[in-house]
Protein backbone atom coordinates (compact mmCIF):
# COMPACT_ATOMS: atom_id res chain seq x y z
CA UNK A 1 0.00 0.00 0.00
CA UNK A 2 1.43 3.37 -0.92
CA UNK A 3 1.72 6.13 1.66
CA UNK A 4 -1.29 7.99 0.28
CA UNK A 5 -3.47 4.93 -0.36
CA UNK A 6 -6.13 4.38 2.29
CA UNK A 7 -7.10 0.90 3.50
CA UNK A 8 -10.03 -0.56 1.55
CA UNK A 9 -12.17 -1.04 4.68
CA UNK A 10 -11.67 2.59 5.69
CA UNK A 11 -12.69 3.78 2.20
CA UNK A 12 -15.82 1.59 2.37
CA UNK A 13 -16.75 3.05 5.75
CA UNK A 14 -16.24 6.62 4.47
CA UNK A 15 -18.45 5.83 1.46
CA UNK A 16 -21.21 3.92 3.24
CA UNK A 17 -21.36 5.90 6.48
CA UNK A 18 -20.39 9.42 5.46
CA UNK A 19 -22.01 11.38 8.31
CA UNK A 20 -20.85 8.85 10.91
CA UNK A 21 -17.25 9.08 9.70
CA UNK A 22 -17.42 12.89 9.58
CA UNK A 23 -18.63 12.88 13.20
CA UNK A 24 -15.79 10.55 14.13
CA UNK A 25 -13.31 12.93 12.47
CA UNK A 26 -14.77 15.85 14.43
CA UNK A 27 -14.54 13.89 17.70
CA UNK A 28 -10.83 13.29 17.05
CA UNK A 29 -10.26 16.98 16.32
CA UNK A 30 -12.17 18.04 19.45
CA UNK A 31 -10.15 15.62 21.61
CA UNK A 32 -6.95 17.08 20.19
CA UNK A 33 -8.02 20.65 21.00
CA UNK A 34 -9.04 19.77 24.54
CA UNK A 35 -5.65 19.98 26.21
CA UNK A 36 -2.03 21.04 26.13
CA UNK A 37 -0.54 18.01 24.34
CA UNK A 38 0.94 18.93 20.97
CA UNK A 39 -0.05 17.08 17.81
CA UNK A 40 3.19 15.09 17.51
CA UNK A 41 2.99 13.82 21.08
CA UNK A 42 -0.70 13.05 20.62
CA UNK A 43 0.03 10.83 17.64
CA UNK A 44 2.82 9.07 19.55
CA UNK A 45 0.36 8.40 22.40
CA UNK A 46 -2.32 7.15 20.00
CA UNK A 47 0.26 4.99 18.23
CA UNK A 48 1.30 3.47 21.56
CA UNK A 49 -2.34 2.69 22.35
CA UNK A 50 -2.70 1.05 18.94
CA UNK A 51 0.41 -1.01 19.63
CA UNK A 52 -1.06 -2.13 22.95
CA UNK A 53 -4.23 -3.43 21.26
CA UNK A 54 -2.22 -4.90 18.35
CA UNK A 55 -4.02 -2.85 15.71
CA UNK A 56 -1.61 -2.89 12.79
CA UNK A 57 -3.69 -0.48 10.69
CA UNK A 58 -3.91 2.07 13.50
CA UNK A 59 -0.17 1.72 14.20
CA UNK A 60 0.50 2.44 10.51
CA UNK A 61 -1.87 5.40 10.54
CA UNK A 62 -0.51 7.02 13.68
CA UNK A 63 3.11 6.36 12.73
CA UNK A 64 2.41 8.19 9.44
CA UNK A 65 0.68 11.02 11.28
CA UNK A 66 3.47 11.26 13.86
CA UNK A 67 6.02 11.57 11.04
CA UNK A 68 3.89 14.24 9.36
CA UNK A 69 3.68 16.07 12.70
CA UNK A 70 7.46 16.20 13.04
CA UNK A 71 8.39 13.02 14.89
CA UNK A 72 11.52 11.31 13.64
CA UNK A 73 11.94 7.54 13.26
CA UNK A 74 13.97 7.29 16.47
CA UNK A 75 11.20 8.96 18.50
CA UNK A 76 8.58 6.67 16.98
CA UNK A 77 10.60 3.53 17.67
CA UNK A 78 11.45 4.70 21.19
CA UNK A 79 7.76 5.30 21.97
CA UNK A 80 7.19 1.61 21.18
CA UNK A 81 10.28 0.29 22.96
CA UNK A 82 9.10 2.07 26.12
CA UNK A 83 6.12 -0.31 26.13
CA UNK A 84 8.26 -3.45 26.54
CA UNK A 85 7.74 -3.94 30.28
CA UNK A 86 4.01 -3.26 29.88
CA UNK A 87 3.03 -5.28 26.80
CA UNK A 88 6.00 -7.62 26.36
CA UNK A 89 8.78 -8.03 23.84
CA UNK A 90 6.83 -10.08 21.23
CA UNK A 91 4.22 -7.32 20.94
CA UNK A 92 6.90 -4.63 20.75
CA UNK A 93 8.79 -6.59 18.09
CA UNK A 94 5.66 -6.94 15.96
CA UNK A 95 4.88 -3.24 16.31
CA UNK A 96 8.42 -2.24 15.35
CA UNK A 97 8.05 -4.23 12.12
CA UNK A 98 4.76 -2.42 11.36
CA UNK A 99 6.41 0.92 12.04
CA UNK A 100 9.34 0.03 9.81
CA UNK A 101 6.81 -0.53 6.99
CA UNK A 102 5.90 3.15 7.27
CA UNK A 103 9.37 4.52 7.90
CA UNK A 104 10.75 2.64 4.90
CA UNK A 105 7.99 4.10 2.71
CA UNK A 106 9.20 7.58 3.64
CA UNK A 107 12.94 6.95 3.62
CA UNK A 108 14.24 3.76 2.02
CA UNK A 109 17.29 3.62 4.34
CA UNK A 110 14.89 3.30 7.33
CA UNK A 111 16.72 5.81 9.50
CA UNK A 112 18.79 4.88 12.50
CA UNK A 113 17.79 2.06 14.79
CA UNK A 114 17.81 2.75 18.53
Amino acid sequence: MSRMELPEQYVKLRTNYKSYMEALDELGKAAGRQGPIDQKTGHLIQMAAAVAIRSEGAVHSHARRALQSGANPEEIRHAVILLTSTIGFPNVSAALSWIDDIIEERQPDGGTLL
